[in-house]
């Protein structure tokens, strides 16, 4: 593992954009399991630079949201959905189609784990999880 300490945000920022950049470039089918918040709107914005450039292509890219509120409707102002959206899937070329969040309203959860999982494994497991510490 090796550990990787920068300045600040926009560095950090820019930094796991380079790495995730790379990685999409060696293969440029890569499986994305990607997170919401505060934290990675940076690198969101980066990537979408980096896209919008014409370095990176998104268009083969699989990626799996890492999780879903419970009970709240996709198209609801805070789920995750509407957030990767906004932030990221509107800004690149990834299809829709590639593009998977946990459901929100599973008439069973732990089923709906389940099924998130096999279809995580069924694109070959994940190349990449994008995850906060802390």
């Amino acid at each position: 593992m090796e550990i990787i300490i920068v300045e600040d945000y926009q560095k950090m920022s820019q930094q796991a954009a380079r790495f995730i950049a790379q990685k999409m470039l060696a293969k440029p089918g890569s499986v994305l399991a990607l997170p919401t918040g505060n934290t990675p709107l940076g690198l969101y914005r980066e990537l979408v630079r980096i896209f919008k450039e014409g370095l990176i292509d998104f268009s083969e890219v699989t990626a799996f949201n890492l999780d879903e509120y419970l009970g709240l409707p996709p198209q609801h102002p805070q789920s995750f959905r509407r957030y990767m959206h906004k932030h990221f899937w509107d800004h690149v070329n990834l299809r829709p189609e590639s593009c998977y969040i946990p459901s929100s309203s599973p008439k069973n959860p732990e089923a709906e784990c389940s099924r998130y999982e096999q279809l995580i494994e069924s694109y070959g497991g994940l190349d990449l999880a994008v995850l906060g510490i802390g």
